[in-house]
C-alpha cells in the first residue's frame, strides 16, 4: 500500500508540475508591469497565502500582521515573549498587575507618535467589545482593568494568575487615532493596515494578486536589510512550486512533495523547519450525526495506516499525531497515544459500540448508516491527498467518510467536520481558546468538562512542572474522546533561489510553517 500511495502520488506531482511550468499571461503581465516600475534587486517576491484582512485582532496566524505590526512583547527565536514595544515590564504578584513601560521612540508608519492610548484602545476591543469577530478574545479574559496613568505606561490587573498572558501580549498594536469609533471587523483599515512594525503597507493589488510592503526606515529597531516585499496572495501549491521555477517567487513554503522537486538544484535553497503544525480531520460537534456518535470518533485511528500517508503525502517528512499539544515542551504525553493501526482491534471496538457491518460493507447501528461529510479546500493539495487517503482507508474498514471539495470552508454549510490544521508551537493555553466549551476559537463546538476543567487549570498554575503535568492529563482525557482524528504533524518546507540568506531555523514554526519571517531583518537577497 505504502509503495502504490507514493508512486501515485509522484507521478501526479510530475504531470502537475509538467502542465503548470508555463506562468499564465494574466500572471506574467503583471510581473512585467511591476518590473518596469520597480528596481527588484532588494526585493523579495514571497508566495504566500490568500488573505482578506491584514489587522491582527482578526488574522492572528499569518506572516503579514508580524511584519507591519508590533506588540508590546515579541517571541525570541526560542519562542519566549520579550519586550518589543515595551521597553520592560514589571509583574506584581500580590496585585496580579503587568505594568508596561513604553517606548518613547516610536512612530506609526503615518508619522504619528506610539503611546498608551494605542495599547488601552488594542486591549479595550479584545477585552470590551462584543461586536467584535475574533478567535482570540477568550485568551484575554482574566484581564480586568486596563489603565495609563501616563502617556508611556499601561498597567493590566488580572482576575486570576495567568500563564500564558504575556504570550498573548504579542498582540500587534492598532492605532487608536485612526481607527477609534470604526468597527473593526468591516473597516477599510483591514485592507490598508498602518502599524509600528519593521515593513509599511504600500499597496494591495486584489486583481495582480500582490501586497506590497517597503521597510519602515524609522523603524526603532534594526531596520531591514530587504527593502521590499511582494507578498503574493497564492493558494494553490502547484502554482507556488511553478512560481519558484519561472522566477515569479524567490521563497514559498512547499509541502515536502514539491519540495522535494528541487533538491539537488543550485538555482535553489531549501531550509527545513520544526513545525508544530497537525492535520486531522475536525469534527463538528454540532452536526446531527456527531451529536449522535461523537462516542465513535477515536475508535476511527485504529483504521488509519497514518505512517503510509506520512510516507505518501508528506514524502516520510512527518510524524504520526496522537495529540493536539504532542510536540509542545509541556506536552508530548506517551500514555496519550492510545491508538495503534490496527484494524482487527478497530472491528473489536466497533462491535463493542453497538457498530454492525451492512450488506453493502459499512457499519450501521440504530439505523444509521457511518456516513459522514468533511469539506476540504481544494486548492490545498495537501489536505485534499490527506483526505482522499483516509477516506479510503476508512472506506475498507467499514466507515464512509465522504470528502467534499469547496473554494473556502462554510460553517453554515451542514458539514459533519473539515480536513483542519492547527499548531500549538508556543504555550500549550493556546488550545485554550479551540477546545475549552464556547470558547471564541471553537468553531467545531468541542465540549467536555474534564477538558475545560484541565485547561483551566493549566491556564492559572504558575509551576512549570506542574503545569506539564496537568497538561499530560488533559492529553489522556482528551484522546479518549477527541473531536479531532488526528492524523500527522509536517516538518516546515522552504525552498527559495540561492540568492536568499538569513533564514533562522531555530525557531519552532506554527500553522502553515507561518513565522518563517521572525527574523527577516537579518535577510538578505543578492540577485
Amino acid at each position: 500500500m505504502k509503495k502504490f500511495f507514493a508512486w501515485f502520488l509522484s507521478a501526479a506531482l510530475c504531470v502537475s508540475l509538467c502542465a503548470c511550468s508555463a506562468p499564465t499571461s494574466e500572471t506574467s503581465a503583471a510581473n512585467a508591469e511591476t518590473s518596469k516600475s520597480e528596481d527588484l534587486s532588494n526585493t523579495l517576491v514571497y508566495a504566500g497565502e490568500s488573505e482578506s484582512t491584514i489587522n491582527p485582532l482578526l488574522n492572528n496566524h499569518e506572516e503579514l500582521p508580524d511584519l507591519i505590526f508590533s506588540g508590546l512583547m515579541k517571541y525570541d527565536a526560542n519562542g519566549q515573549p520579550v519586550p518589543d514595544l515595551a521597553e520592560s515590564y514589571d509583574f506584581d504578584e500580590s496585585t496580579l498587575t503587568y505594568t508596561f513601560h513604553l517606548r518613547q521612540d516610536v512612530l506609526w508608519h503615518d508619522g504619528e507618535p506610539f503611546d498608551a492610548e494605542d495599547v488601552v484602545f488594542t486591549y479595550e476591543a479584545l477585552t470590551s467589545d462584543k461586536t467584535l469577530s475574533s478567535s482570540i478574545t477568550s485568551n484575554y479574559e482574566d484581564i480586568r482593568t486596563i489603565d495609563s496613568p501616563d502617556a508611556y505606561t499601561v498597567v493590566f490587573t488580572l482576575d486570576q494568575y495567568s500563564a500564558a498572558i504575556l504570550d498573548y501580549f504579542t498582540m500587534g498594536i492598532l492605532p487608536e487615532h485612526l481607527l477609534r469609533g470604526e468597527d473593526l471587523n468591516t473597516c477599510a483599515f483591514n485592507q490598508a493596515p498602518i502599524g509600528t512594525g519593521r515593513y509599511r503597507f504600500v499597496e494591495w493589488d486584489s486583481a495582480g494578486g500582490m501586497i506590497k510592503l517597503e521597510r519602515n526606515t524609522d523603524y526603532y529597531g534594526k531596520v531591514p536589510n530587504i527593502e521590499r516585499i511582494i507578498y503574493r496572495t497564492v493558494s494553490d501549491e502547484t502554482a507556488k512550486a511553478t512560481m519558484l521555477r519561472s522566477g515569479e517567487a524567490d521563497l514559498a513554503w512547499l509541502n515536502a512533495n514539491y519540495a522535494h522537486q528541487f533538491e539537488g538544484d543550485g538555482a535553489y535553497r531549501s531550509w527545513d523547519f520544526s513545525t508544530a503544525d497537525y492535520r486531522g480531520v475536525a469534527m463538528d460537534m454540532s452536526s446531527d450525526f456527531w451529536a449522535q456518535n461523537a462516542d465513535s470518533i477515536g475508535v476511527l485511528n485504529y483504521a488509519l495506516d497514518k505512517q503510509a500517508i506520512i510516507d505518501s503525502v508528506l514524502n516520510g517528512q512527518g510524524e504520526i499525531a496522537y495529540s493536539p499539544i504532542q510536540l509542545n515542551p509541556l506536552g508530548s504525553n506517551p500514555d496519550a497515544d492510545l491508538y495503534p493501526y490496527d484494524l482487527q482491534r478497530f472491528a473489536q471496538e466497533m462491535e463493542a459500540l453497538g457498530w454492525v457491518m451492512g450488506s453493502d460493507g459499512l457499519y450501521e447501528r440504530n439505523g444509521q448508516t457511518f456516513h459522514f461529510t468533511v469539506q476540504t479546500r481544494e486548492y490545498e493539495e495537501e489536505r485534499v491527498d490527506i483526505a482522499n487517503l483516509v477516506s479510503s482507508m476508512l472506506r475498507k474498514a467499514g466507515v464512509d467518510m465522504e470528502v467534499v471539495l469547496v473554494t473556502s470552508f462554510d460553517w453554515n454549510a451542514g458539514y459533519d467536520g473539515f480536513l483542519a490544521g492547527y499548531a500549538t508551537q508556543f504555550d500549550p493555553d493556546m488550545i485554550y481558546s479551540q477546545f475549552v466549551s464556547n470558547a471564541s476559537g471553537n468553531t467545531m463546538h468541542y465540549s467536555n468538562a474534564e477538558v475545560d476543567r484541565l485547561l483551566n487549570e493549566g491556564r492559572h498554575t504558575q509551576s512549570p512542572d506542574q503545569r506539564k503535568e496537568i497538561y499530560g492529563q488533559f492529553e489522556e482525557v482528551y484522546a479518549q474522546a477527541p473531536g479531532i482524528l488526528l492524523v500527522a504533524y509536517l516538518d516546515g518546507n522552504y525552498v527559495g533561489i540561492s540568492g536568499v540568506d538569513g533564514l533562522d531555523t531555530t525557531r519552532v514554526l506554527g500553522h502553515h510553517s507561518v513565522g518563517v519571517m521572525w527574523n527577516i531583518e537579518e535577510w538578505t537577497i543578492n540577485r
